[in-house]
């Protein structure tokens, strides 16, 4: 016979401590991703440059918003996580 009670499992707890650096990461990653697609904008048609535009374009705006977040997270480790 097997156990029919569900298993509850805890949430981990909230390390912010690599915060700052994955956000970095991930603000290389978005300039290397927008790179590369200007690039592939030589070889594209009229309908897939504007495409890749639009798509940098909102990269842009994930770069400011990463960039936003690694300043409030850089701020919270200042203050040691306090709130």
């Amino acid at each position: 016979m097997t156990n029919n009670h569900k298993q509850y499992q805890h949430p981990n707890p909230d390390d912010r401590s690599d915060n700052v650096e994955k956000l970095q990461d991930m603000v290389q990653n978005t300039i290397e991703n927008m790179e590369e697609a200007e690039a592939s904008m030589e070889f594209a048609s009229g309908e897939d440059k504007q495409h890749i535009k639009e798509k940098n374009a909102r990269r842009e705006q994930s770069i400011e918003a990463f960039r936003n977040e690694i300043q409030d997270e850089s701020e919270a480790r200042q203050n040691g996580y306090r709130s």
